[in-house]
């Protein structure tokens, strides 16, 4: 069997924000997640599924507007 992994995209949300004209910091503010989770979503890393479900929460929007998560097969060569 050959193993997958992950790799998530949060281009999505950072489209979300510019059209709503905000910026991370107001994520940041408005959600009162750290700055190191939003450091983290910054590049590209995975987080808690409960922050992603507040940052949904706070945007009224669903975890696929925001979300993109791809499973990807290593090169085994």
């Amino acid at each position: 069997m050959i193993p997958e992994t992950f790799q998530v995209c949060y281009d999505k949300l950072w489209k979300l924000l510019s059209t709503r004209k905000m910026k991370k910091k107001d994520l940041q503010l408005k959600t009162k997640l750290s700055s190191a989770v939003i450091a983290k979503l910054g590049k590209g890393m995975p987080v808690h599924l409960n922050t992603l479900l507040k940052i949904c929460s706070v945007l009224h929007c669903s975890l696929d507007d925001i979300v993109d998560v791809k499973a990807t097969i290593p090169d085994l060569a």
